[in-house]
């Protein structure tokens, strides 16, 4: 053999081995990252091919099931995504896209947190998924089924939408902390990113995010508010878990003017009214909503405890999900007394999401104890055998039961009291329901130049709380007025109250 014939043969081998050792590299240690690369035409194509589970509204007290995503065969027998309730469930099932824009294959919502479910490949889907190989049937994915009631999921969305202001709601099971609905306004249609015509998605998607409106915003659980006068809740939890205050009857000062400590600036209450005899019960300064009392409580108990307070409440924690990601509500540290004194009323630094309105209310009316909040119930295989059930958990203890009582019979005088800020629009002359609640006013922009945004929290039945909510309209002005009425639709919906 001549040299030249030696040197090609050697080269050729090294290739040859370096093409080996390429290709078992690929396929052993490269194949799930190469699986889950959004522009895999193999693995696009074989999703389209392969019919996606069902996600499924199921929570509440009665009523049927609601399919809220469901995929059919379409042309060319692949399997197109359809959202039969669109806008109402959008920020809950978000969308299931071709085309790869915010994540891999565009996901968002429970289509992107429950992915392995849907699509069928989740490990503890082995066994099902093993069967079908020797039926030779096509492969499935397992169903999702969601926590969240028909009833009060269609009753918020409608509520939201006759607003017509940048809003959100969101609904509780105190006991279990399954999230009962979940409304986002304005919204989107999330079938208009479901054509298999990438061009066609590119579109539909630029528009949206173009959108002033922010439609594609889950504003329940993503945006957040100021919360105005609700967060008086935590400063009365602060001050009764730290011992400043003993219980809902006894008295705080009050005075007509609250002049900020360290400050020239003056607090006063609404419209500069007197509270009461500037010396109430606190219950009374809760039922008409003091400015004066709350703001000197809050430099009373100080900003640590009013900081480990909002903390035990959910407050400054960016790694909740539900399964979706929730975006952390805000109450920031503080040493100004002044600073301290408008954040004990809400507003100052303070931001939160309607998921976390809805959580305090929760935790009050669950003997102070906080539930983890969650959304998806049950995970079921395509032979309806039963492959995930959700276990609910204890999330924090804010305050003890008794402290929890107080506060109740606080809120409950928000609502029954003629004086109460939310009497006319969440007590006797509105419902039948005895609501325990708290309505919030929330100055916001430079120098509070833009509309108040209105907030309202509460729970009922107020002596056998079923369900717990938060409703927070940017721009609503008075929470009494813009937020309760909100709040009552979707209770009166759960509850079946006409």
């Amino acid at each position: 053999m001549n040299r030249a014939i030696r040197r090609i043969s050697i080269a050729t081998l090294v290739l040859f081995v370096v093409l080996m050792i390429n290709v078992n590299y690929l396929q052993v240690f490269r194949v799930n990252s190469l699986a889950s690369e959004p522009y895999n035409a193999r693995i696009f194509s074989e999703q389209l091919k392969n019919q996606r589970g069902e996600i499924i509204a199921a929570g509440g007290p009665s009523g049927p099931d609601l399919v809220i995503a469901k995929s059919k065969q379409v042309k060319g027998g692949y399997y197109r995504r359809f959202y039969p309730a669109a806008r109402e469930y959008a920020p809950i099932t978000g969308y299931d896209s071709i085309l790869a824009t915010t994540s891999p294959f565009g996901q968002t919502g429970i289509e992107k947190a429950e992915n392995k479910y849907l699509t069928g490949t989740a490990p503890n889907l082995a066994v099902y998924n093993l069967k079908g190989l020797f039926t030779g049937k096509p492969k499935q994915g397992a169903s999702v089924y969601l926590t969240i009631s028909p009833r009060a999921q269609a009753a918020a969305y409608q509520a939201l939408v006759a607003m017509g202001k940048p809003a959100a709601a969101v609904a509780i099971d105190p006991s279990t902390g399954a999230i009962l609905a979940m409304a986002s306004y304005p919204s989107f249609n999330p079938n208009v990113y479901t054509p298999i015509n990438s061009a066609k998605v590119a579109k539909n998607d630029a528009r949206l995010r173009k959108n002033p409106a922010a439609p594609l915003l889950n504003r329940a659980i993503n945006d957040t508010f100021p919360p105005g006068s609700t967060f008086k809740l935590i400063t009365s939890s602060a001050a009764f878990k730290t011992g400043k205050v003993h219980d809902q009857n006894s008295t705080i000062s009050a005075p007509q003017f609250y002049r900020l400590p360290g400050s020239h600036s003056t607090l006063t209450n609404d419209a500069g009214a007197p509270c009461g005899n500037g010396n109430p019960p606190i219950q009374f300064a809760l039922t008409v909503s003091c400015n004066t009392a709350f703001a000197k409580l809050g430099v009373t108990v100080g900003g640590d405890a009013l900081h480990n307070m909002a903390d035990a409440y959910g407050f400054n924690k960016p790694n909740l999900t539900i399964p979706l990601p929730v975006t952390a509500s805000a109450y920031p540290a503080l040493t100004d007394r002044a600073q301290i004194a408008l954040s004990a009323i809400g507003q100052f630094n303070d931001t939160e999401t309607p998921l976390q309105e809805a959580m305090v209310a929760a935790a009050i009316a669950n003997h102070g104890k906080m539930m983890r909040p969650y959304m998806v119930s049950q995970v079921k295989a395509p032979d309806q055998s039963t492959v995930q059930t959700a276990q609910p958990a204890v999330y924090s203890n804010p305050l003890s039961a008794a402290q929890a009582g107080y506060l109740t019979e606080m809120m409950k005088g928000v609502t029954q009291d003629p004086n109460g800020t939310a009497y006319q629009t969440a007590g006797p002359p509105a419902t039948s329901i005895l609501i325990a609640g708290k309505t919030g006013t929330a100055q916001n922009g430079v120098n509070n130049s833009h509309l108040d945004d209105a907030v309202f929290t509460c729970f009922a039945p107020a002596d056998n709380p079923q369900i717990a909510v938060g409703v927070i309209v940017k721009g609503g002005g008075f929470g009494a007025d813009a937020a309760a009425p909100i709040a009552l639709k979707i209770i009166q919906a759960y509850l079946g109250h006409n």
